[in-house]
Formats: structure tokens, sequence, C-alpha cells
């Protein structure tokens, strides 16, 4: 759980620092500096999350999820310039922090909460990697995936995938339950990744890359 203290503490410094739909306009500085304050809290924060009722408890908090409208979501466009696209990585790349291991159940809780905080794209996992991180992601995009929230806002749900067709199509079985599902692939371009690992010049994994992202469309 301390993936998810981090991740709350650093949206929430997110939210207090830009124009994002996390923001209410007419925050002052005082206001901005308790709700650093209580980021602080991992576990103010965590129960916060997980009971709705609490929200009405602290002001501050509650002012958190006072989301104000935020642009159609369109994948590669955000038609206000002031608005921030949050994309979280908890969920994938965040669990490789040590002692970090969630189970399916412990994902799909942090997902819910993380679609609490009106985060606009959730990295879900990894759906290749094993059985039970295709489930996980399965179940995030079944689940947390689907829901419309009041003010119109439904998480997009991404699962990673290596830049083949295998990786590809596990991905978008796990995600495309979500209204909004998005498959990240991906490919190495370092010089040492290119020449020692992937054993290809940077013509070929360009080539391959525009592969994988023409199959994934």
């Amino acid at each position: 759980m301390r993936v998810l203290a981090a991740s709350i503490a650093a949206l929430t410094y997110a939210a207090t620092s830009t124009t994002s739909a996390f923001t209410p306009s007419h925050l002052n500085g005082n206001a901005i500096r308790s709700q650093r304050s209580i980021a602080g809290s991992s576990a103010t924060a965590i129960t916060t999350l997980s009971s709705a009722s609490s929200h009405d408890a602290n002001p501050a908090i509650a002012e958190l999820y006072k989301r104000r409208s935020r642009p159609e979501y369109i994948p590669g466009q955000i038609s206000d310039p002031d608005y921030v696209r949050i994309f979280d990585t908890t969920l994938r790349d965040g669990e490789q922090s040590p002692g970090a291991t969630l189970t399916s159940n412990e994902k799909l809780e942090i997902a819910h909460n993380l679609a609490l905080l009106g985060v606009d794209i959730i990295e879900a996992g990894f759906p290749i990697a094993s059985p039970d991180d295709f489930l996980g992601v399965k179940q995030i995009a079944d689940q947390v995936g689907r829901k419309v929230f009041d003010d119109g806002y439904v998480p997009v749900i991404a699962g990673l995938s290596r830049a083949n067709t295998k990786d590809i199509e596990r991905a978008w079985d796990a995600v495309k339950g979500a209204l909004r599902p998005r498959v990240h692939t991906f490919i190495a371009t370092s010089d040492i990744h290119m020449k020692s690992k992937l054993n290809k010049t940077p013509d070929e994994v360009v080539e391959i890359a525009v592969k994988a992202v023409t199959f994934a469309k």
C-alpha cells in the first residue's frame, strides 16, 4: 500500500499545482497547503479513498472530489491547452518497486481509488506477463473501466505490450471490456539495447514499431 500512498500524494500535488480536472478553481493558498499536508499522510489518504462517507468529514478532502468538467477524451489530442491529462502507472511500473507485489484484488481496489481521484488513464498491467496479471487487468477493465461517473468521466484502461503480435493480442483481450480500452506497445531504442538485446539496426527497430502500432490499430 506504500505505492498507493505515494501515488495519491503525487496526484494530489499535481492537482494543487495545475488546472487538471482535480483542481477546484477557487482554492486559495491555505487550502492548497492543507491538501498537500493531507496527502502526506498515507493512512489518512487511504482511509479516505476507501470510504465514500468520509469525503464529507473533511472539507479539504471533499474539495478534491469536486472535479471540473474536462475536455472530451480524444487519444493524442487535448482541446484545452491548460488541461493536464494524468497517466498513472502505479499498477504496472509501480509494482516493480521492492516489496510492492500486489494481488489482483489489491490492484482492483487501487484502480477503483484512482478512478475516484479522476485519473484519465490507468495502466492496469502487463497482461502477457502471467495469467494472474492478465486476469487482474481484465478485471479492472470490466469493472472500473465500465463505470461512468456523474460528470461523464470514464477512465481509460491500458495494458502494456511489447511490439509483437502475441503481446498485443493478449493486451487487447485483457482491456477490450473497458469503455475506453487502450494498448501501450513499446520497443527498446537505446543503442545498447538495439545492438545487444534486439540485434537490430535503428531502421529495423522503427519498422518493427510501425508494424506493431499498425497491427494494434
